[in-house]
């Protein structure tokens, strides 16, 4: 019997180290200030205003936004025409509409969605028009950097 009791509280144990690391990873990938170094300089924040961002991939997922931004808001459906959403992003694409959600978020709201999207170093905020005529922020991976090398190798 002894056994048995000492194999549940090493399966409990092995259970709640791996919710631990689960934990700590999604706080380090989506709340951590650790690992996020812009490499640009980031766009002003007014602190007394509110944002709208157009979301069309994890973040129209009410848990994921709770995850970023401390809570999960509500999501109204919207479309971004002249993009086509194409894996992790958007593209131009004449007559496309991408369908996803419009968010209104606060300055500490939009700075964790920053962090999130890694702003400045792999997507960037762009401002865009919607269907309806709205302007909102929408994050856009950034073109990769190449550089062109003179002479010969």
């Amino acid at each position: 019997m002894a056994s048995r009791k000492s194999r549940i509280r090493h399966t409990l144990a092995i259970i709640f180290a791996l919710l631990a690391s689960g934990v700590g990873y999604l706080w380090l990938t989506f709340a951590s200030p650790f690992g996020y170094n812009p490499t640009i300089e980031l766009p002003v924040i007014d602190e007394d205003a509110t944002y709208s961002v157009f979301v069309y991939g994890t973040l129209t997922k009410p848990w994921v936004r709770w995850l970023v931004m401390g809570r999960a808001g509500e999501g109204e459906p919207a479309s971004l025409p002249g993009f086509k959403k194409e894996e992790l992003d958007i593209k131009p694409v004449a007559g496309a509409v991408t369908k996803g959600q419009v968010i209104t978020v606060d300055a500490d709201e939009l700075r964790a969605l920053d962090r999130y999207e890694r702003l400045g170093v792999r997507y960037e905020r762009r401002e865009l028009t919607l269907n309806n005529g709205e302007s909102v922020w929408v994050y856009r991976l950034m073109e990769p950097l190449i550089l062109e090398l003179e002479g010969e190798i």
